[in-house]
């Protein structure tokens, strides 16, 4: 079998994405997703909205995933771990998965949990 991968996933504020992402380019990855998505996690934290004060049920995070060398695991939090963060509630989480396998569709590589990767035509 190939190199063993793992997937690093983080939540984080919109206002970090750009701090996250040349860290990122720093330490060699550059092949990352991002995706806007809400938190439901913490509570009782209130904002103002044109001067009226709320307590929101979401909050706005993005959602950065990359596909990463196990032994760069480590590096890789490190690093958004110290470009996320602001000290202030709700600065994010980070979660790491393992990958079982991987394909490239552009180039038709894949590994050998695939045997197949031909499309098909319809008949």
């Amino acid at each position: 079998m190939g190199t063993s991968m793992q997937l690093v996933i983080a939540i984080i504020k919109p206002l970090k994405l750009d701090d996250v992402l040349e860290a990122l380019a720093v330490i060699g990855v550059q092949d990352v997703t991002v995706t806007e998505t809400k938190d439901y996690g913490q509570r009782g934290q209130t904002e103002i909205y044109r001067g009226l004060q709320y307590t929101p049920k979401f909050l706005a995070m993005l959602r950065i995933e990359a596909a990463v060398k196990t032994d760069q695991v480590a590096t890789v939090t490190k690093s958004i771990i110290r470009a996320a963060k602001t000290g202030q509630p709700n600065d994010g989480k980070i979660f790491v998965l393992d990958l079982e396998h991987e394909s490239h569709m552009r180039v038709g590589k894949a590994d050998e949990m695939i045997d197949d990767i031909t499309p098909r035509r319809a008949a």
